[in-house]
């Protein structure tokens, strides 16, 4: 049985911010774009012609002829089937209560970073995976989806090692900056998944871990065809992170 695969519609009026997050989505395992917009009249335009096919919204709160939250609404009340996440400059504490009274499921704030939006595509797959699986929930397997009491549950590090978090296994870290300190110049996730003969999502996210400790930069390239895509190189040291030294 394949996986399901889940449509995104991206509402956002910066292009260049656009294409490098509709970039971020195809590579991710189990996500696809089904349709950009840059007013909220083309968003709206497209749910009415595919909202079958669309699962998610990304949604900027600043966008042209509406207000990202007034936007919001207005898809809650049409399409109650959608998540929608917000992806704004916004900061103010006002509009981020207005969205989480609004039900999103997420709220990023710009610029964000690539292991950020990949935890929240993560846990988007993971929860709707186990609630389109299951007729009931029990109160233990509805905390863990959400992924709630982890503090209490979660293993104490090794002395002497920083706590890995979730996903990212010490050895599987070790082969990745090995790669990446033997390449001259900066590898691209699906470069690395074959120099250490893993999928293109685990290369990904632990590249995108080494980016949210200042381990590794990533650099937005062009492929082949012409298709924006992330790059990585070495910027810092891992030691702490992998446990040697000291």
């Amino acid at each position: 049985m394949s996986e399901p695969v889940y449509g995104i519609l991206i509402v956002e009026d910066d292009f260049r911010i656009a294409d490098i997050n509709r970039a971020f989505i195809e590579q991710s395992d189990g996500f696809e774009v089904v349709g950009m917009a840059k007013t909220g009249a083309e968003a709206m335009a497209l749910l009415a012609r595919d909202a079958s096919s669309i699962h998610l919204v990304l949604l900027d709160a600043y966008i042209p002829d509406v207000e990202g939250l007034e936007l919001m609404w207005e898809m809650r009340r049409r399409y109650a089937h959608l998540d929608i996440v917000m992806i704004t400059a916004a900061k103010e504490v006002e509009t981020i209560a207005e969205a989480l009274r609004g039900g999103v499921f997420d709220y990023l704030i710009k610029p964000t970073e690539g292991a950020r939006m990949a935890q929240m595509l993560h846990r988007f797959r993971q929860e709707r995976a186990a609630l389109d699986h299951k007729a009931e929930m029990s109160q233990e397997e509805l905390d863990r989806t959400l992924g709630r009491m982890r503090a209490s549950t979660e293993k104490a590090p090794a002395a002497g090692r920083t706590a890995l978090p979730k996903g990212i296994d010490r050895l599987t870290l070790g082969a990745v900056v090995a790669a990446l300190r033997e390449e001259a110049g900066p590898l691209t996730a699906m470069q690395l998944a074959t120099l250490i003969g893993a999928s293109r999502s685990t290369a990904r996210r632990y590249l995108e871990f080494l980016v949210s400790v200042d381990v590794a930069r990533a650099e937005l390239g062009y492929g082949d065809v012409g298709r924006p895509e992330r790059r990585y190189r070495l910027v810092g040291s891992a030691d702490e992170w992998l446990g040697e030294g000291g």
